[in-house]
């Protein structure tokens, strides 16, 4: 539950952070890593994108949102690998959740203490689904700046929305927590990590809705795009019901053994009928 917490928590940040953010103009003559190093650069990558492909604003930020969600790759292969890892102890945690079941605090803090350590004994990092988010959220804070800072961005449009203000009709919104909703739901089809997991389910996706509304429609944009994206690439590289299908053959297999050596153990007398 605090790994949820902590999410829910970046995510809230990221609201406040970008409310208190500075709108004074970003060009050439800007200075400091931030400004000139990483939001200017932005602004003037989205652009050339734009040029690139047919002068839209918004096909260049779908191309960049693209373009930084590739990039992400390696380190989301990293995360899938522990989330497969994570799966398979799942039985065993099972297992723990039935021996500590009693409500109390201290019984749930013994549990979440002994979970803790059956991943650490198995090298698995409880957080690395945050990796990703981490990185994304100065690339997202970067991204609204270079939009509401330069002023060609600033006043472009695309499709019914202009890009430096909330949508109108909440499209954005909607379709930010729908496939929000859908990403979540294809992890906890790899894994049921308990009514915790199955409540964050739809608080994300809620939050995601109630936090873009106000925003900038280009940050909406950047959410529905990046969750299409990792929608299709979970299914592709770490496709959770061929996942739980391999999963349920191998427990299968290990019943299947474990009975066959309990068998030889302890072999039946057969008895022959007289005739």
């Amino acid at each position: 539950m605090k790994k949820h917490t902590k999410l829910a928590a970046m995510v809230a940040g990221l609201t406040l952070f970008l409310t208190a953010c500075s709108t004074s103009p970003i060009t050439e003559q800007s200075t400091g890593f931030w400004d000139k190093g990483i939001v200017y650069n932005f602004s003037q990558f989205i652009v050339w994108l734009s040029e690139v492909f047919g002068g839209s604003y918004g096909v260049g930020i779908i191309v960049f949102t693209i373009i930084t969600r590739v990039l992400l790759l390696p380190l989301m292969h990293f995360q899938y690998k522990a989330t497969r890892k994570t799966a398979i102890l799942q039985p065993k945690v099972k297992e723990l959740r039935e021996k500590y079941s009693s409500r109390d605090r201290e019984t749930q803090m013994l549990l979440q203490e002994k979970v803790s350590e059956l991943y650490k004994e198995e090298g698995i990092n409880q957080y690395a689904a945050l990796i990703p988010l981490f990185i994304q959220l100065p690339i997202m804070i970067a991204l609204y700046q270079a939009i509401s800072r330069t002023e060609v961005l600033k006043t472009g449009t695309f499709l019914w929305f202009q890009l430096d203000q909330p949508d109108p009709y909440f499209i954005l919104p909607v379709l930010a927590a729908f496939f929000t909703l859908v990403v979540s739901w294809l992890t906890t089809k790899m894994q049921d990590q308990g009514m915790a997991s199955k409540i964050m389910m739809f608080v994300m996706p809620t939050m995601i809705l109630v936090i873009s509304i106000p925003l900038p429609s280009i940050l909406g944009l950047y959410w529905v795009v990046g969750n299409v994206f990792s929608v299709i690439q979970t299914l592709v590289m770490n496709n959770p019901f061929k996942f739980r299908k391999e999963l349920d053959a191998k427990l299968l297999a290990e019943k299947q053994r474990q009975k066959a050596l309990e068998k030889a153990k302890n072999p039946k007398k057969k008895h022959t009928k007289r005739k």
